[in-house]
């Protein structure tokens, strides 16, 4: 044993094996004995490593860590650790309703009362759908413990009438295929479920793919974690060496704080532009740098709008998340930025050395057809646009998955090239646009811009992915594949469509958005980064007066949850975290032990 080892106090010996207090140890300790765990192990000066089990029947995308979790426990084991696994609050992406960011937040005050409250040394964080990552990281950075991130990997590719589909984005697919009449609704399941090939989250560059990729770009998680599928043997192999790299961690006193530095925010902004990563990488990931302390504003996203987009992966390209693997996953991505020099190569990670260090020795892929070099990428700009205007003060556009239809269409008008005027057709919400977005009445055209409101962190509540907004049926089968989209609330990362996406301040909490009316013209004006509406200040000014007077109701809370993450919660801009919560930090340090219980 090292002399650090032999004279560093563990955190869980306060529970377990504390001379100054026998009669509390006794009581902490006797009941762990009775599933088998020894005295002599819990006494033994082992860190007590925690396994957070986001798996289960609930969450069917991340389940499979039910089966990695042995593997984590022998890494631990066998590096001198003892695992304690235990369950945080679920989130399945496609089932929880109104919507699984609502409950983003809860996992996250889940994880962090688990860390703080119970005996644990360090933490491996089993991340996997959407907002299990972010919560986790989140979780992980309040409290400071060590903590490792292994994730569930992407599920095999699927394949539909001899073509590849991606988990999430066939759904968009199918269902203009449907409004078009060119299937019926037997042949839109079958189509659909082909994606669902395997254990795992989707296959596509949605936001499992893209948050489990911002984690190892953090530092947060081993090179190569993020892309390895699900079923195949690597990824059991990669919960091995998470686990025993834990328990190294915690004797460096390795925490997030160490490694979720400004430049590891910066990086992880740089890779999110690379892969074409989903527009719900600003809220997460601006709310874990609140988390963890480090000041990153929605604008900072603009450092990554001139990166190109080298990863050839639907729904921006056309490959899936095996491809990815194959072709060297995010490591391969990052020589290709270290390269360009477009990445901090001194940012510490969990492997206890620099991301230059890790990467030093991987070479670059031979496979050029799913990652591209950086001087010959898909497309020369990829990076998110952080828009403004005088609907909302920011919102988020994802550039990469811009068509040359679209782009031909609304955005190279000879006469005012990135400049498009038109009509504003807006929704209050999904049912009103389900209902409606058909209607003859309204005659929506190729010049209109589609608006949907009330689907924010408050109004809906929760921040839901409501803004995947097809045409009309009519424009559909005139092969007009998508309009210019906008809300409040957020987008699939599977889907394709080049939406202005969360837009802060929402409508609920008194955004422009709610005196938008339909009939009013707007502009979108990429060389500036503004989406306007051509009212008068004036007219701005008696609208919201007659808003303020009149306020519209938001829907019923229907759960006590809803009612509290309302009062609390804040706008996507700032990563809708609960605002009293930003206000601790460190815990473990600043706070200390928690008081005793008996």
């Amino acid at each position: 044993m090292s002399e650090e080892k032999k004279t560093r106090k563990l955190r869980s010996e306060d529970w377990w094996n504390n001379p100054d207090d026998p009669g509390m140890t006794a009581l902490y300790l006797e009941k762990y004995l009775n599933y088998g765990l020894t005295r002599q192990e819990l006494q033994s000066r082992r860190p007590i490593i925690g396994i957070a089990q986001t798996g289960s029947d609930l969450a069917p995308c991340n389940r499979h860590h039910l089966e990695l979790a042995p593997r984590i426990r022998d890494g631990i084991r066998d590096a001198g650790g003892i695992p304690i696994e235990f369950p945080i609050h679920p989130l399945q992406e496609t089932a929880k309703r109104p919507t699984a960011m609502l409950d983003r937040n809860l996992t996250y005050l889940s994880l962090v009362e688990c860390l703080h409250g119970y005996p644990f040394d360090g933490v491996v964080l089993t991340t996997g759908c959407d907002k299990t990552t972010p919560a986790c990281l989140m979780g992980a950075a309040t409290v400071n413990l060590p903590a490792i991130v292994l994730s569930v990997g992407p599920m095999l590719s699927g394949w539909y009438d001899g073509k590849p589909v991606g988990s999430g984005m066939v759904i968009w697919r199918a269902r203009q295929l449907l409004a078009k009449g060119e299937i019926n609704v037997e042949q839109f399941m079958e189509m659909t479920c082909a994606s669902s090939t395997s254990a795992g989250h989707c296959s596509t560059m949605g936001t499992a793919s893209s948050m489990n990729a911002m984690a190892e770009a953090l530092g947060m998680s081993l090179p190569g974690c993020s892309a390895i599928p699900a079923a195949y043997r690597e990824r059991s192999q990669m919960a091995y060496y998470t686990g025993k790299r834990i328990v190294d961690m915690v004797w460096e006193d390795l925490t997030p704080k160490k490694i979720m530095t400004r430049k590891a925010f910066e990086n992880a902004i740089t890779v999110a532009a690379a892969i074409g990563g989903s527009t719900n990488c600003p809220p997460h990931v601006i709310a874990i740098a609140r988390h963890v302390g480090v000041d990153l504003d929605i604008k900072d996203w603009e450092l990554g709008r001139d990166v190109p987009l080298i990863l050839n992966l639907q729904p921006a390209g056309e490959y899936l998340g095996e491809d990815f693997h194959r072709a060297g996953g995010v490591p391969a991505i990052v020589k290709e930025l270290i390269k360009a020099g477009r990445f901090h190569t001194d940012a510490l990670t969990c492997t206890g050395k620099t991301m230059g260090e890790n990467h030093e020795n991987i070479p670059f892929t031979s496979d050029r057809k799913v990652i591209k070099p950086y001087d010959d990428p898909l497309k020369p700009e990829a990076g998110f646009c952080i828009m403004s205007g005088n609907i909302f003060d920011s919102a988020v556009m994802k550039t990469s998955v811009v068509s040359p239809e679209f782009r031909a269409k609304y955005l190279e008008d000879t006469q005012h090239p990135g400049v498009f005027e038109g009509r504003a057709i807006v929704f209050e919400g999904p049912e009103d646009y389900k209902e409606r977005v058909d209607s003859p009445e309204l005659d929506i055209d190729e010049d209109c811009l589609l608006f949907m409101r009330n689907c924010g962190p408050v109004g809906y509540p929760g921040a839901a992915e409501t803004i995947n907004m097809r045409p009309p049926a009519k424009l559909i089968k005139k092969g007009i594949r998508a309009l210019p989209t906008i809300g409040d609330g957020r987008q699939s990362g599977t889907s394709e469509s080049p939406s202005i996406l969360n837009a802060s301040p929402e409508a609920a909490v008194g955004g422009n958005l709610a005196i938008l009316r339909t009939g009013d013209r707007v502009r979108l004006d990429m060389n500036t980064g503004r989406l306007d509406m051509l009212v008068s200040p004036e007219e701005i000014e008696k609208r919201r007066a007659e808003l303020r007077a009149s306020p519209r109701p938001l829907t019923a809370s229907q759960t006590p949850w809803h009612e509290i993450y309302r009062n609390y919660v804040g706008q996507l801009s700032t990563g809708a975290c609960l605002e009293p919560a930003v206000l601790y930090l460190n815990i473990a340090e600043t706070h200390g032990l928690p008081r005793r219980n008996h």
